[in-house]
């Protein structure tokens, strides 16, 4: 497996990151779409991010998810999209507690992160893993193997 694809394999399991827009982190949970190389977040019209995505603004999304073994900053652009299919296919019952209109809400957007690099750690997804790699690197006084550091460009 690539390094891609382990990213875009490990970014399914991830249910929030910090999106910075203008020096502001966000919190935002992205739906990742490997199919079409993008990340794809919902938020209301007006927010910093839908602010960002109308005028094509490149930001950063950190991700820090221990149980998928992915951290670091993915780089990108946001876009807004219109893609009515994309739309119902992300939609989700979190979604939903936020916009009482559900999918046809006025004030809901989709906002589409065209990702360009990454720098990623790639660590173990198992707590045995970690519990094991920790007693043996005690046990023979050397490094644990705690997974990969990759950047990836897309």
């Amino acid at each position: 497996m690539t390094d891609t694809q382990e990213f875009w394999d490990r970014l399914a399991n991830v249910r929030a990151g910090l999106m910075e827009v203008d020096g502001r982190l966000i919190p935002m949970s992205p739906n990742c779409a490997p199919e079409d190389g993008c990340i794809w977040f919902l938020t209301a019209r007006g927010t910093d991010a839908a602010k960002a995505a109308q005028s094509g603004q490149e930001i950063r999304f950190a991700i820090c998810d221990t149980d998928a073994g992915l951290h670091g900053v993915v780089n990108g652009t946001l876009q807004l999209s219109e893609d009515r299919e994309k739309l119902a296919e992300v939609w989700n019952f979190v979604a939903g507690s936020w916009f009482e209109g559900g999918k046809d809400d006025p004030d809901l957007v989709l906002v589409r992160m065209t990702p360009k690099t990454s720098e990623l750690w790639l660590s173990p997804k198992s707590g045995m893993v970690f519990l094991y790699e920790t007693l043996k690197a005690n046990l023979t006084d050397t490094q644990p193997d705690m997974g990969r550091h990759v950047t990836v460009t897309f």
